[in-house]
């Protein structure tokens, strides 16, 4: 969030042992009937009634369950990319039986250290098995089975970005497997990767026709790339083959969400397009408004892209609203300039005076690309970039100038801890919001002068993989989060005197 700028939408009891003495414990053996007797009926009647009496409960199968978080007005729930197994999708593929060849030992050795979880020795056996095993179809399609498997135990243990390689393996092996293709599709949906394209979920509709995922994964990547038509019909029909399957009805309401509420705001705008934006208008045609405003976007891509290391992976969408219309087609509060819209992957600002203010519209554009970009970059860590990281990059690669920053450093300052600051600014106390900004920027400044862009860019990688802020410093910059603290607070009072 930035001030007058933008607005980021990122009775237990434990009993001790005790020693007694011989006499002490001979005189607790003593006259226990009257406490062992009703103990032993309890126990006969628990045990008579989870043998012969409790209702069985049903077997439980594997299912692919979305969740959501309802996000701040206007109300679009936000999908978790961290997607839970329940029961309904089989994922784990039969490997008991080894196809009968010259390979058999290798086979079985590999499926053997899968099974007891030795998940480095059973890749390293796959990766060494001979060529002429997969040019058998059988045994090719046995090898297929480990790598699915194999990619569902690291999933286990680390996660869907250390499964996405053995599914990909699997698929490239065996691309006509429903259960193979599901599970590349979960592990690519979960980590944002662009092999969820409208390619591979073509195929995944094609040889799992009844399953609604494929088609809600579709209808969420068009709205992305604004063909609202063609989604409201992949929509459409991931609805009507999720009518059974409960565990996608979470997803299926923010995809709709989305989609709804895009169509409603967006659908009578004009669009225009350049060679990394696409900039849609609301109100009359204005090319000079349209020409100004790519401009400025191109020459930021190229610039903050060098600066921070990263280019966006698709092309962004900039809509420009009239100043009537903006806060109540984005839910943003009446002193915010602009807004980066995480949902929707949207860049939002009203353009009244536009043309008139050049200055003003490049910081305003510019803050809220480097929102785009690191949002890009992290895609689902950014809930772990710290709010005062996000913010004080946006100020200090957009090269934004702020009086009101200049006017509170000045001033009596109580200094928030940088740790406060990680999560959302929305709880701050009034009157707070000027020093947040200014430490985020400060912090920031400090950081990047300390131990450059490159070591900026250590800290994102490890905030990829979702450590705390804490974690990240320690490992990267080899500095605790209370040095850094220190050595920043320290570096900010020197500029106050």
């Amino acid at each position: 969030m930035s001030k007058a700028r933008s607005l980021f939408y990122w009775i237990a009891w434990s009993p001790f042992p005790r020693v007694l003495h011989s006499s002490q414990a001979h005189m607790y053996r003593r006259n226990i009937k009257h406490i062992l007797i009703p103990l032993a009926v309890g126990l006969a009647l628990v045990i008579g009634y989870n043998l012969f009496l409790k209702p069985a409960l049903p077997p439980q199968t594997m299912q692919l369950a979305e969740t959501v978080e309802p996000a701040s007005p206007p109300p679009v729930p936000l999908p978790n990319r961290s997607i839970d197994i329940e029961a309904k999708s089989v994922r784990v593929l039969d490997q008991s039986v080894v196809p009968p060849t010259s390979h058999e030992a290798s086979l079985e050795a590999v499926r053997d250290e899968i099974e007891k979880h030795n998940l480095s020795l059973a890749e390293t056996k796959l990766k060494e098995l001979p060529p002429a095993v997969l040019s058998d179809a059988t045994t090719k399609i046995f090898v297929a089975t480990l790598w699915n498997n194999l990619g569902l135990q690291q999933e286990r243990l680390h996660g869907t970005q250390a499964s996405v390689k053995a599914f990909k393996r699997a698929a490239d092996l065996d691309d006509s497997n429903p259960v193979i293709l599901l599970n590349l599709a979960h592990a690519y949906w979960e980590q944002r990767d662009r092999g969820l394209n409208a390619e591979f979920l073509m195929k995944l509709m094609k040889v799992a026709p009844k399953e609604p995922f494929p088609h809600l994964a579709m209808a969420d990547l068009l709205q992305e790339q604004d063909d609202l038509q063609e989604a409201t019909k992949h929509l459409a029909q991931a609805a009507d083959r999720a009518r059974q399957d409960p565990a996608l009805q979470s997803y299926l309401t923010a995809v709709t969400t989305k989609i709804h509420r895009t169509r409603s705001v967006e659908s009578h705008m004009t669009a225009r397009s350049s060679t990394h934006f696409v900039v849609k208008f609301d109100g009359e045609e204005d090319q000079n408004t349209w020409t100004l405003v790519l401009e400025i976007l191109e020459e930021a891509y190229r610039e903050i892209g060098q600066t921070f290391r990263h280019f966006p992976s698709k092309p962004i969408m900039v809509v420009l609203h009239a100043k009537d219309s903006f806060q109540g087609a984005t839910g943003s509060p009446v002193w915010a300039d602009g807004l980066y819209d995480s949902t929707l992957g949207r860049i939002q600002i009203p353009t009244q005076g536009a043309t008139t203010d050049r200055k003003r519209l490049a910081s305003v554009l510019r803050h809220e690309y480097v929102h785009a970009l690191l949002h890009d970059r992290l895609g689902t860590s950014s809930g772990a970039l710290p709010t005062w990281l996000n913010e004080g990059l946006a100020m200090q690669l957009a090269g934004d100038a702020w009086p009101e920053l200049d006017q509170a450093m000045q001033g009596d300052i109580k200094v928030i801890p940088l740790t406060y600051l990680e999560g959302s600014w929305g709880a701050l106390p009034a009157g707070t919001s000027a020093v947040a900004y200014l430490e985020a920027n400060s912090a920031t400044r400090y950081l990047i002068e300390r131990w450059g862009m490159a070591g900026v860019d250590e800290l994102l990688k490890a905030l990829e993989v979702k450590s705390t802020m804490a974690t990240a410093l320690q490992n990267k910059l080899f500095v605790s989060y209370e040095q850094f603290h220190r050595q920043w607070l320290e570096s900010f009072e020197r500029s106050r005197s």
